[in-house]
């Protein structure tokens, strides 16, 4: 064999090698697959689902499974969405809604809905109508937590066989038409009115209250000063008695005695040049008085 052919088999020799190093390295190329923490990788072989990739570092076979969905498990925000509701009280309202979730489940997503973003947010509008439907207006503005662990817990329901978790939906406004709002700013006022009237209403009798407790207080003062003043008239009547009783007649006429020569020392009571007239038994009434008195000594 001479040294031209020796040199082309070596060269073809070679050649194959060469092809064959490069389709190894093909393989490990296309039979590795690294993916990323925040990711699930879907694998299909002929068209069918062959397996979900996990973080980290995954084979398949080359040629035959073939990365197709390479899926986002991070949280996701829908867009702010508003929808118009009516309570059960008949008020039109728009109710703006936020939503949190994440994919767990890739497969299910990939084969089961084609808009995911648009389905959550289709099935978050009906769900909000539904339960604003069920409560009265006032109820929606004083019972927003229940309602929206109320409409979270329905969204999960829904949206279980697409293989997601809504993390978190948020009631972040309820508007009100202004035909509304006009309306309920005049009952506001209606009953700003009506909470004045009652308030200057219970001042007024509050205040007729304490005034008949202040005349009924000094009723009570004067019977009392009456009643004792009444005690000590009848206390002296009865010492009186109790006089007469014990001395006879002549404690009667003393008494009488002295009740003259007072009423003589008031008539005669004053700055002075009155007439004082005196009865034409004064004086025995004078005398009276003194034999009576130098008679209890």
């Amino acid at each position: 064999m001479n040294p031209d052919q020796i040199l082309a088999e070596a060269g073809g020799g070679n050649t194959v090698i060469l092809l064959l190093v490069g389709f190894i390295i093909l393989c490990i190329f296309l039979g590795v697959r690294i993916v990323p923490q925040s990711e699930k990788h879907v694998v299909e072989r002929f068209g069918r689902l062959r397996a979900v990739l996990g973080p980290g570092i995954n084979f398949i076979i080359p040629f035959l499974d073939k990365v197709r969905h390479k899926i986002s498990i991070l949280e996701r925000q829908l867009p702010n969405a508003t929808q118009d509701a009516i309570t059960s009280d008949n008020v039109l309202v728009q109710v703006e809604t936020s939503v949190f979730y994440r994919i767990l489940e890739p497969e299910k997503t990939v084969y089961r809905i084609r808009d995911v973003d648009a389905a959550i947010a289709t099935t978050v509008a009906g769900i909000v109508r539904a339960n604003i439907g069920k409560m009265e207006l006032d109820e929606v503005q004083s019972n927003r937590a229940q309602l929206i662990s109320d409409i979270k817990v329905a969204v999960e329901d829904a949206v279980d066989d697409w293989g997601i978790e809504v993390t978190r939906a948020e009631i972040l406004d309820v508007n009100l038409d202004q035909a509304t709002r006009d309306a309920m700013l005049q009952q506001l006022n209606a009953e700003r009115a009506r909470r004045a009237q009652v308030m200057e209403a219970e001042g007024q009798r509050r205040a007729v209250e304490l005034a008949a407790d202040a005349e009924l207080y000094a009723a009570e003062q004067t019977a009392k000063a009456r009643r004792i003043e009444a005690d000590a008239e009848a206390y002296a009547t009865k010492i009186v008695a109790q006089a007469i009783a014990e001395n006879g007649i002549e404690a009667a006429q003393y008494q009488v005695a002295l009740k003259q020569v007072e009423a003589l020392a008031k008539v005669a009571e004053g700055e002075g040049k009155q007439t004082v007239l005196l009865p034409a038994n004064a004086m025995d009434a004078f005398g009276d008085a003194f034999k009576m008195l130098k008679g209890s000594k």
